[in-house]
């Protein structure tokens, strides 16, 4: 688990290498492991025998961080606490060797993995881009417990310290080393070993900042007036942002300053007590959860078919230069793809080729990427009229406006040109995957790519199965999207398929209450503190009022009989066929849009829809705007639509913003409790409509005392 090496120079390397897994943990069972090691360390410095120690890793990382599935499972304080103070004890002993100790991160270090190499003296890491460090236990719920909070303050301030901690991002090696969180970048591993060597010898005894009396928290403590500012409005901040429904970066920024005020192992154990509190919290739970279970779920291919081989495109085709359009073919490119992009004309095509232009102009501008890799990029893009340029393709994808008809023209037009391996993905919100397929001479072959605006940004493609879609099409639109580095969800064919049927809800519920005589303004800062990214009916006025009205059409012709209309419907006709508003894209809706300021809620709306409900129940308001979309999530997974349930939480979460800290759709109802959100759910049903009324699925597990999983 440890391999201990002395060299001639009497500098020991301890190279970690935990059997049986891909990576190194901080977990119970390598901390006994450093005892004996420290112990023996101990002894050869008492004897004058040990000039320095290199601590590196015979994994393609470092060290991946603390054990999340202890973490995750236990709930005794007693437990946690006790865990993460041995890990600081290690970390202590360490430090308390009082020789120079140096990180030799060969890979990534993350969470208490970096923690460790914090402990050290000197932290160097190999230049590749595959490698990345940081503390990122904030996208957890999580603050850093292993020291990693304390340590850094001391070493960069508490203004750098709060940023790096609350953003929880992964740094490359050279923003690492631009931020300061490692010391030097090495070429290769030899190199680094060199390196590491030498600094040993240039540095034979160094001294912890926080263990010299005479030295001082860079930058101050809340005790001087600019600190003490910082940290007022760093909590106003984070206020603003959080709606007090993200416990962490509060947690973190109090570590920070009550920390500042203590000694160093004081600190530590206030560090403690924080992340004690913060993961027996709901919040940790739920995003760890979404973020590392149903996430890594999703990355290992639960949804995609098995004994398929895996699908590496080189060219693709896209149909449609608009955003859209555009965008796919920007990720593409970026992902090494040749990419043919047809519109009706060639200069229209070069003006989508000319929206990666300006990303890569950005990028260049920024040091994202070199002006010789951009080119690169950019001449993988090739702007085209002609059908025939198709010829080659894997896979085209069709990005042209939501007409059935016209994607039945397209997609004839481009299937002359592909052979019987190539694959054929329609990019659409709304239009059934199975109708579309009938225009395509290789039904088995089609496939739906929705992918969310803008591309270049969102993380999530929702793959649509239809009919007769084969199991191997699926295969290689999955690994179509993991090559473009986007999460992929696999849900089959339905009306909306999930996320645009699910997101739907939220927006109808919203004009719901409008109808029902609830406040405007209530109604938006209901979605927001609920944790929604967008009041209900801003988004409405972004996704346009008008195409609510066109899927309330479609769905009536489609459901005939069945069909009963939504509240919300009257709302939308009053506001689009009487007034003329249908959204921001006519710079009329429910807000305004003036040129020279910012959007405001409409003024009329309160006489179009006055307030009868002035002593309304503002948590009501807001478990309708959540419940809707999770009972609409649970009657998706009834009818089969999602295959599972970690599609739906991340479905929900980067699909289209459902609150993160709730951990998802399906989350949110585990977080609730399954029995008490079948209760609560009658009760609305009884209020505001059979919407609201638990599927059977719910009702079954909330009587079996199952969650969710």
């Amino acid at each position: 688990m440890i391999k201990y090496k002395k060299h001639t120079s009497n500098i020991v390397t301890l190279t970690l290498d935990m059997e049986g897994r891909k990576v190194n943990i901080i977990n119970h069972e390598i901390a006994k492991a450093f005892i004996p090691v420290l112990e023996h360390l101990e002894k050869e410095k008492e004897a004058g025998e040990l000039a320095g120690v290199i601590i590196t890793s015979a994994k393609p990382s470092f060290l991946a961080g603390g054990d999340l599935d202890y973490l995750y499972e236990t709930n005794d304080a007693e437990d946690i606490f006790a865990f993460i103070e041995e890990q600081k004890d290690l970390f202590r002993s360490i430090e308390l060797l009082k020789v120079p100790i140096v990180a030799a991160m060969n890979g990534s270090a993350l969470g208490s993995g970096f923690e460790l190499a914090l402990a050290c003296n000197h932290r160097i890491l190999i230049n590749d881009p595959k490698h990345v460090v940081g503390l990122p236990e904030v996208t957890l719920g999580l603050l850093p417990g292993a020291g990693g909070i304390i340590r850094l303050m001391w070493l960069l301030g508490m203004k750098k310290a709060l940023d790096i901690l609350t953003k929880g991002e992964r740094y490359k090696p050279e923003d690492a080393l631009a931020a300061g969180l490692v010391d030097e970048l090495a070429s290769d591993y030899n190199s680094m070993i060199d390196k590491a060597h030498a600094w040993i010898k240039a540095n034979p005894e160094p001294v912890r900042p926080w263990d010299d009396s005479a030295r001082k928290i860079p930058g101050g403590t809340p005790c001087d007036p600019k600190i003490a500012q910082l940290t007022a409005a760093a909590t106003a901040q984070m206020t603003k942002k959080t709606r007090n429904n993200y416990p962490a970066p509060q947690a973190i920024l109090n570590t920070l300053v009550e920390g500042s005020m203590l000694d160093f192992d004081t600190a530590l154990r206030v560090e403690s007590r924080y992340f004690t509190e913060l993961l027996l919290g709901k919040t940790a739970r739920n995003m760890t959860k979404a973020f590392w279970y149903d996430l890594n779920a999703i990355r290992a291919g639960k949804s995609r078919p098995k004994g398929i081989g895996k699908f590496r495109p080189r060219k693709i085709g896209i149909i449609g230069a608009g955003m859209m359009g555009s965008g796919i073919a920007y990720i593409s490119a970026m992902s090494g793809l040749d990419v043919v992009l047809k519109d009706v004309s060639k200069p229209v095509a070069e003006r989508g080729k000319g929206f990666s232009e300006e990303l890569l102009k950005q990028k260049v501008a920024k040091g994202h990427i070199s002006e010789a890799n951009a080119k690169s990029v950019l001449d993988g893009i090739h702007p085209t009229e002609i059908a025939s340029d198709f010829e080659g393709c894997d896979l085209i994808i069709e990005a042209v406006f939501e007409n059935q008809s016209l994607k039945s023209n397209v997609t004839k037009e481009a299937e002359k040109y592909i052979d019987e391996y190539s694959i054929f993905a329609s990019n659409t919100s709304t239009l059934p995957i199975t109708g579309l397929a009938k225009a395509s001479i290789r039904p088995e072959n089609f496939i739906g790519l929705h992918f969310f605006s803008p591309v270049s940004k969102m993380k999530l493609v929702e793959i649509i199965v239809g009919e007769k879609t084969s199991d191997e099409t699926l295969a290689r639109a999955f690994d179509f999207v993991k090559m473009i580095r986007k999460f992929p969800i696999v849900v089959n064919d339905s009306r909306g398929f999930y996320t645009s049927r699910v997101f739907s809800t939220y927006v109808m519920e919203g004009a719901a209450m409008l109808q029902e005589g609830y406040p405007v303004a209530a109604i938006e800062n209901a979605g927001l503190k609920a944790g929604m990214p967008t009041g209900p009916l801003a988004v409405s006025d972004e996704v346009a009022l008008s195409l609510s009205l066109d899927i309330n059409e479609q769905a009536k012709k489609d459901m005939g009989e069945a069909y009963e209309p939504h509240p919300a419907i009257a709302v939308f006709e009053k506001m689009v066929l009487e007034l003329n508003r249908p959204g921001k894209a006519k710079g009329a809706g429910f807000y305004e849009y003036p040129e020279d300021a910012k959007k405001h809620l409409w003024q009329g709306l309160t006489e179009l829809f006055p307030v009868s409900k002035p002593d309304f129940d503002f948590t009501e308001m807001m478990e309708r705007l959540m419940f809707v979309q999770a009972l609409e999530t649970v009657r998706c997974l009834e009818e089969k639509v999602l295959h599972s349930v970690a599609d739906a939480n991340i479905g929900s979460i980067f699909g289209w913003g459902f609150a993160p800290f709730k951990g998802g759709t399906l989350q949110y109802i585990n977080d609730y409790g399954v029995a008490e959100f079948v209760e609560k759910a009658k009760v609305l049903a009884a209020k505001f409509g059979e919407r609201f009324e638990p599927p059977t699925l719910l009702m079954e597990m909330a009587e079996k005392g199952e969650v969710f999983e």
